[in-house]
């Protein structure tokens, strides 16, 4: 099973850019607009958790992917 990152879309609060875009290490969050909630790319994300570690509301978090 691969790790793979999740958004909860109800806790982003969509209002800034989103600082998890910047630490992810392959490019596998991208965001639209500034207001908008980052779009995950499960073939590319490698699941290393960055991503859940940086976002202050833990909307971004990691599972396994089944």
């Amino acid at each position: 099973m691969k790790r793979i990152a999740k958004i909860d879309v109800n806790k982003c609060p969509q209002d800034h850019a989103c600082p998890a875009v910047r630490v992810c290490p392959v490019g596998a969050l991208t965001q639209d607009k500034r207001n908008a909630a980052p779009t995950v790319h499960q073939d590319i994300c490698i699941g290393c958790g960055r991503c859940a570690m940086t976002c202050p509301k833990k909307a971004l978090y990691m599972t396994q992917e089944v």
